[in-house]
């Protein structure tokens, strides 16, 4: 009778979650994040409908579109309405610029198409930024009005939509999308899409939605085309990146930031220096962790809906120079503004009007988050020293312009992430080590060794630069990276006995710290193996397995949890 009563409670219980999870009330989507049981209740009752639809191509698609907008409306609320006119407009863009047969009328499309997407990244991303500065730069009082609001407000009644401009989530990550794929139709390397639908499923694909990987239409659309099939053995290869994933945000990401990273960072003057030195390792360990299992995750739970993502992370802090770290971090985003910003700005061969306009606008915007008006100066005897530069030295323009659009695309990289003197900061130092070691590798002694001393230093080098430009995309707040800085240089005070007083205070988090950075640089092929022999488990075996494996993740999980860091871009 008591078993009978606790069976009718969790049943209970259960079924109140799930109306909760598929109520029409807008949440604020943190009950949807991977890592939360609302999820995957979601995910199992999405999947018991998959089951009997995804033999039929086009309601598959259909169903899918449906269940990402829903889950879009549940973490930004009627904000669905934007995601739908963004995607409604990019369909038909793409249809039209396919059609057109004159050239100029291409371009007058593909020009109307990143007006229309810039827009819809820049006012909601941008526009306090914008108001703001511009107040402070011309001593002004203009007040930001939403007027998306108001009209809404006017149609649909008073209150429906906030008139705060709040930033979407996925914004930067589904607008990207809709801009791949009318310039890759627009240069004839895919099609359009055959359908609405297919389009729509295409974009708003629940999975990456929110925090990437930024998916191509030539690497996705085709796979709509495709009968689903999961076998055994990608079956298991899936969960073990969900696996992988929740490992790596639950046990390491979110137990170092709480834990560690911010009781150091946001007051670094309670600590000696080098306590600074271990909290930004620890961050450079956190933030990988934290996007990467995200992006586990989501490869995963799309293999598993029969749909294959590119890996968006190749070990990145096993990078020898700068240049190899973009090329493994991030993969969607460096790929993407290689191909839509770097090349067609010139790349490494010449620049463009583009080259002189992007520059331009980074100074603008660089007056703007500073309000430093001196910097009118710099830029004149900047451009008079490249004019001398073009008429005493050779090929002078071929090279600078080569560094020029490096530069661009790290601070376009940077302001991606947010409008803030800080992430240009962070974008342009990058943007410099890489222009650095273009010059560097040629002339370097040990470029080409094979001398294990050579790798480590190279190594070692890498890491702690990124994890120094870090420091910047961390603390976000004017000023505070200088003071971090001036705590660390002025007060390392290091001494063995204030050492082993905070490995003792924070005995676990190092121990957290040196299995991720162990892990992390395991060669691949013995992480290979331990995929391997999973896979080849019956299956009673993997789920008794992954059975025991969530019980011990989910012990690391305290009172309070992290949201995910991309989840704010």
């Amino acid at each position: 009778m008591i078993l009978t009563d606790k069976i009718q409670l969790l049943l209970e219980g259960l079924l109140y979650r799930f109306q909760t999870i598929f109520s029409t009330e807008i949440g604020d989507g943190s009950s949807l994040v991977f890592t939360k049981l609302d999820f995957w209740l979601f995910f199992l009752l999405v999947m018991v409908f998959f089951s009997f639809l995804h033999k039929q191509k086009l309601v598959r698609s259909i169903y899918l579109s449906a269940v990402s907008i829903f889950f879009f409306y549940k973490t930004s609320g009627l904000y669905f309405l934007l995601l739908l006119i963004s995607v409604t407009a990019n369909f038909f863009l793409g249809k039209q610029i396919y059609k057109a047969r004159k050239e100029w009328g291409k371009k007058w499309i593909i020009a109307a198409s990143a007006i229309f997407n810039l827009f819809i990244l820049g006012y909601f991303k941008y526009a306090y930024f914008f108001t703001d500065s511009f107040n402070e730069v011309f001593h002004t009082n203009y007040e930001l009005i939403n007027h998306f609001s108001r009209f809404g407000n006017n149609i649909f009644g008073e209150g429906t939509f906030v008139e705060k401009i709040l930033l979407p989530v996925g914004v930067s990550f589904f607008t990207f999308q809709n801009i791949s794929y009318v310039v890759d139709i627009y240069r004839k390397e895919i099609k359009p899409v055959r359908n609405f639908f297919d389009y729509m499923f295409f974009v708003t694909f629940f999975p990456q939605l929110v925090m990437g990987p930024i998916v191509r239409a030539r690497d996705l659309i085709p796979q709509i085309e495709q009968p689903y099939s999961l076998d055994k053995n990608a079956f298991s290869w899936s969960v073990i990146q969900i696996i992988k994933g929740l490992i790596k945000k639950i046990v390491i990401a979110d137990f170092l930031v709480i834990h560690f990273i911010d009781k150091i960072v946001f007051t670094p003057e309670s600590y000696p220096g080098f306590v600074s030195v271990l909290a930004m390792w620890a961050y450079s360990l956190h933030i990988y962790a934290d996007f990467s299992g995200y992006t586990d995750m989501a490869i995963g739970l799309s293999r598993i809906m029969g749909f294959q993502l590119k890996p968006n992370f190749d070990s990145p802090y096993k990078a020898k120079s700068v240049a190899e770290f973009w090329r493994r971090w991030h993969k969607s985003l460096g790929s993407w503004l290689r191909d839509y910003l770097y090349i067609p700005l010139g790349g490494n061969r010449t620049g463009t009007i583009g080259s002189y306009i992007a520059i331009f606008i980074i100074f603008i915007f660089l007056i703007f988050i500073t309000q430093m008006l001196w910097l009118i100066y710099i830029y004149a005897i900047l451009t008079l020293l490249y004019i001398i530069g073009l008429l005493t030295i050779p090929d002078f323009k071929r090279y600078v312009h080569r560094d020029l659009n490096l530069l661009i695309t790290m601070v376009v990289g940077g302001l991606w992430h947010g409008a803030s003197e800080n992430f240009v900061i962070w974008g342009a130092m990058n943007g410099l080590a890489l222009v650095i070691y273009k010059y560097w590798r040629k002339i370097s002694p040990y470029e080409n060794s094979n001398f294990w001393l050579a790798h480590f230093w190279k190594i070692f080098l890498t890491f702690n630069f990124i994890t120094f430009t870090r420091i910047w995309f961390k603390v976000q707040d004017e000023g505070v990276p200088l003071k971090m800085l001036n705590q660390i240089w002025n007060h390392f005070d290091f001494s063995w006995d204030a050492f082993l007083t905070i490995l003792s205070t924070y005995q676990a988090v190092f121990w957290i710290m040196l299995f991720g950075f162990i892990v992390h640089w395991l060669p691949a092929k013995v992480k290979k193996l331990w995929e391997d022999a999973y896979t080849a488990l019956p299956i009673p075996v993997q789920v008794v397995a992954v059975s025991i494996i969530i019980v011990l993740v989910y012990q690391a999980v305290g009172s309070e949890s992290a949201p995910f860091v991309y989840l704010q871009f």
